[in-house]
């Protein structure tokens, strides 16, 4: 199980990495990431849990996505990709399978907020014009999955 989680984060970081770095990220990290993810969640829980709360999940990223191309296209009147990453869409979905449905809203939701001040924080330096969000997203979920297991907060694969 360490093995599966060192493989874990350093998915996480390989993604923070190439993303601040590059804009552009191998697209094999991402799988990588679901399947690790799912299964330290799918072995935390039960199988009909699971699938319940991966589902849910996982109409939750669509649904976010549709508004995001529905918003792009309708309100900005630009490409959905001048707005919004592959690379972005993709993790949403690989995240889709780490948690409880709730806990899963609560940490998405967090990690999106934590994306916007840490690009506020380094953009009056770096004068940078993008947000690599999956990388962001990236060093927030390594943040809560090693709080989770050092102890520092409580399960995170329950509610």
């Amino acid at each position: 199980m360490i093995l599966l989680k060192i493989i874990l984060i350093t998915g996480f970081a390989l993604i923070l990495f190439q993303d601040i770095k590059e804009r552009q990220v191998y697209w094999f990290l991402f799988p990588l990431v679901a399947l690790i993810s799912g299964i330290l969640f799918y072995n935390s829980t039960i199988l009909e849990l699971f699938i319940i709360n991966v589902l849910v999940n996982l109409a939750m990223v669509v649904f976010l996505l549709t508004i995001v191309y529905s918003y792009s296209i309708f309100k900005l009147k630009t490409s959905p990709k001048n707005v919004f990453g592959l690379g972005d869409a993709l993790l949403f979905i690989g995240l889709a399978f780490s948690f409880a449905s709730i806990s899963y809203i609560v940490i998405f939701v967090f990690s999106l907020i934590f994306s916007l001040l840490l690009h506020l924080l380094l953009k009056q330096k770096n004068k940078v014009t993008t947000i690599p969000l999956a990388g962001y997203m990236s060093l927030f979920f390594i943040l809560v999955y090693v709080s989770n297991w050092t102890g520092i907060t409580t399960n995170l694969y329950s509610i």
